[in-house]
């Protein structure tokens, strides 16, 4: 390498470094935006049409579901096709299903749209991801590419003030609330129109030729850290369990789901659950919602301070340990009457730890698997962790109703000391590695370890 050239992973973080995580921001925005939507606007409608506890949580659950499908055939289609072509298409249906939502008239269609939306939610984890992790330096990839999940908060945040807004708007305020993601959606695909495609998926696909004109974007002399004499490999779905990542799917996969599980059975029925912690005066459970989701984005302050210098696997097993200690104490005090501020902030506590956490979600995944595979087993790992997701959510309202608030919340707890021994356990650390090192880990070990035996055995002997 020319003494003057520099790679990818090692360029200073620059303003083009700004634009490719602006355009990149519209994933995880709109997804935080349209889960979070159906917040309150289920709420609302629950009013205007009829449907019993089981067709709430299938409304609950229908863009979870819908995620399951659309993440593992939208990261497969990402690694096989590219970033953007995918991004601009997923966006374009988005938009298209979210305005279908003004003309539902049963709970049915409610779920069926839900659903729907679902699949192109799904696919945005894929893209967004993949991407900067490709483009980001590695002393700030931690940082850039968590950034995701806090974008993913603000969308859920500001899905839940804006619909609290239109509650004014009367009967059929749910109908604006559910379509309001559209705006989003047909801006973004509008305004990624010059995104530039990744030059690590263009070299893997042998398209070497593209390369050199977006990495002069990123500065001077800027090379690729891959090396040129290695042939373009086809992605393989399969490829995603072999060579030791099936370790790292069922890793991330698990400790995602852990995650996910309370934040989604929690924030989906946030209001109810105000409701039966005493808090139903005027709309007092609705603004407690959006206050609480709000608040949650402080968890990206300590994250972003500590992911890159503390490192992935400490920041990780702390965020499970806090969410562990805030849904005891909630269990605990869930029939006493709890000033509302008091509420408030246990809630809080809960919910920033959990975005902290939730910051490795986009991390570890896109650390953790090297190009060719990358969006598939993100997407794959996405799909897994919604299942189980989608399930609980629609479970919550019968479990609420039959178990109680207490037992619901302590089920919750139980679920993050799971996450927390998971954590001890299996957490890699991939702190200031490149990306080929980082999605090598298995193959470096390996290595490593057929080194070192042989002289382990000649000093024995």
């Amino acid at each position: 390498m020319n003494t003057n050239e520099v790679t990818m992973d090692a360029v200073p973080f620059n303003k083009y470094h700004l634009k490719l995580i602006a355009y990149c921001s519209g994933c995880p925005l709109v997804t935080g935006y349209v889960i979070g939507s159906v917040t309150i606007a289920l709420s609302v409608m629950g009013t205007q049409i009829s449907m019993t506890p089981v067709m709430s949580g299938l409304i609950g659950m229908g863009t979870l579901l819908g995620m399951v499908f659309g993440s593992i055939i939208g990261g497969y289609l990402t690694d096989l096709i590219g970033r953007k072509k995918i991004y601009m298409y997923d966006f374009i249906f988005l938009t298209v299903a979210a305005l279908l939502q003004f003309f539902i008239t049963n709970s049915m269609q409610a779920f069926i749209l839900r659903l729907v939306l679902g699949l192109g939610v799904g696919a945005t984890f894929s893209i967004a991801g993949p991407y900067l992790a490709e483009f980001a330096p590695q002393k700030n990839r931690g940082n850039v590419v968590g950034f995701l999940n806090a974008l993913w908060f603000i969308g859920y945040a500001l899905s839940n003030v804006v619909c609290y807004l239109m509650l004014p708007l009367g009967d059929g305020a749910w109908r604006w609330m559910l379509i309001s993601s559209a705006l989003l959606t047909f801006g973004w695909s509008v305004a990624i129109r010059n995104m530039p495609e990744s030059p690590r998926w263009l070299t893997n696909k042998g398209r070497d030729d593209e390369v050199p004109a977006i990495l002069a974007k990123l500065g001077d002399n800027v090379i690729l850290d891959c090396d040129p004499t290695i042939e373009p490999e086809k992605s393989s779905f399969t490829d995603i369990f072999k060579n030791g990542y099936g370790k790292w799917v069922f890793f991330v996969a698990a400790f995602w789901t852990m995650q996910i599980i309370p934040v989604f059975a929690i924030g989906t029925y946030l209001p109810t659950i105000m409701e039966q912690m005493g808090f139903a005066d005027g709309n007092l459970q609705y603004l407690g919602s959006a206050i609480i989701n709000c608040l949650y984005l402080i968890g990206l302050v300590p994250i972003f301070l500590y992911m890159d210098k503390a490192g992935r696997r400490p920041t990780l097993i702390a965020s499970f340990l806090i969410c562990t200690i805030a849904l005891t104490v909630l269990g605990f005090t869930a029939n006493t009457n709890l000033p509302f501020w008091m509420v408030l902030g246990l809630f809080v506590m809960f919910g920033a730890s959990n975005t902290a956490g939730g910051s490795h979600e986009f991390v570890y995944p896109n650390e953790l698997f090297p190009t060719q595979i990358r969006a598939t087993a993100v997407g794959f790992v996405t799909g897994l962790t919604r299942i189980l997701s989608a399930v609980s959510t629609f479970f919550t309202p019968v479990v609420l109703e039959n178990l109680g608030l207490q037992t619901s919340l302590y089920i919750c707890a139980g679920i993050s000391v799971a996450g927390l021994i998971l954590s001890i356990v299996m957490a890699p650390e991939t702190k200031d590695m490149n990306l080929s090192d980082a999605a090598s880990m298995n193959n470096l070990s390996k290595r490593n370890k057929e080194v070192v035996t042989p002289i382990v055995k000649d000093i024995t002997q």
